[in-house]
């Protein structure tokens, strides 16, 4: 891995995790640093997933892609924010 691709992660993996925590409705208790880890992690896993079901990838935006990986920040967001909803601080 190059130092650019980990910066790419980092600021898709943020975009991806902004849109999720967007699209969930309520307030969420996590910061915006496990927020990109939700968003890294929904983008690598949204990615995987969309190449094992065979999902093209194409020059431009993956837009079904895109989709999966929103709709897994969207989980990630809400599983993290209600187990840090249950502990307390």
């Amino acid at each position: 891995m190059t130092i650019a691709s980990i910066l790419g992660a980092i600021v898709i993996g943020a975009v991806i995790g902004a849109i999720g925590r967007l699209l969930l409705p309520g307030r969420q208790a996590i910061g915006w640093i496990l927020t990109i880890v939700v968003g890294i992690v929904a983008a690598l896993i949204g990615t995987a997933l969309a190449q094992v079901l065979g999902v093209q990838t194409t020059p431009g935006i993956d837009w079904i892609e895109l989709v999966m990986q929103v709709v897994l920040a969207v989980v990630g967001v809400g599983i993290v924010a209600g187990l840090r909803r249950g502990t307390s601080v």
